[in-house]
């Protein structure tokens, strides 16, 4: 008998991308759980077209929560955890077939590469491919800390490694990708919060020169210079800087909540 797949996701007001990736999976997909942060728009009644099994709850500001909770919900051999801007290509999808139909594979999950879409091309410079993420790992053996906006799940057991790429379309356009980019550096605010309760006034000051100066200048010119961002055009440059301009952003709001 083979291998069964759950692909599970959380979702919040995710009308607009979730046809797009539910159509990836529904070849592969022997069941598709979602916990919904309760939607205002019509993301359930999506989701319930194909077929998924749905739990709402409330939007946590760490959807990572959410994540674990579909993860649980979960009855397959095989997890695969996507998000909602996502697409799985048919070369991805007969990849992840072949590996967990497998009989003799003592691979407990799989790292995948992943190309990012950004502002009309995926940047494929500047440290963004193969931006490998883990995403597909056997049922009790694959779970996210809940820590981190950018954490990766934990597997227990070896790890194997995917070829082909999973498709990230993260941004409809440039102001999405501020608001975005706005909600993460808030929550790396109160990540830097937390990890200065309690240091002393010299560790303060230091955290705040490498938060404000040092960490956005090696992070832009590694990012677009030696990683060659610049290759990417206008577009890997863009995405360079206001990656760098979130270690001030985010420190700036860490002052102003305080």
């Amino acid at each position: 008998m083979g291998k069964t797949l759950s692909v599970v996701l959380a979702t919040y007001n995710e009308e607009g991308n979730l046809k797009n990736v539910l159509t990836s999976v529904r070849d592969i997909a022997d069941e598709i759980v979602i916990v919904d942060g309760s939607s205002t728009d019509k993301t359930v009644d999506v989701a319930k077209e194909f077929g998924a099994r749905v739990k709402t709850t409330t939007n946590k500001p760490n959807f990572h929560i959410n994540k674990q909770m579909a993860i649980d919900e979960a009855s397959g051999d095989w997890i695969l955890q996507l998000d909602a801007d996502e697409i799985v290509s048919t070369e991805l999808a007969d990849e992840i077939k072949s590996k967990i139909s497998d009989p003799k594979s003592d691979v407990q999950g799989y790292w995948m590469p992943r190309k990012n879409y950004f502002l009309g091309r995926f940047l494929m410079k500047g440290g963004q491919y193969p931006d490998y993420t883990l995403r597909l790992y056997r049922r009790g053996k694959g779970s996210l800390p809940q820590k981190d906006v950018h954490e990766q799940a934990v597997v227990e057991g070896k790890v194997g490694y995917l070829k082909e790429a999973l498709l990230h379309y993260p941004y409809r356009n440039f102001s999405n990708y501020l608001s975005k980019w706005n909600r993460y550096n808030d929550l790396i605010s109160e990540q830097i919060k937390e990890d200065l309760k309690e240091k002393k006034l010299v560790v303060k000051i230091a955290h705040g020169a490498g938060y404000l100066f040092l960490k956005p200048s090696h992070w832009f010119l590694t990012t677009s210079l030696r990683h060659k961002g610049i290759a990417d055009s206008w577009q890997g440059l863009t995405f360079s800087l206001f990656s760098a301009l979130r270690f001030p952003v985010s420190y700036i709001k860490y002052l102003s909540k305080r």
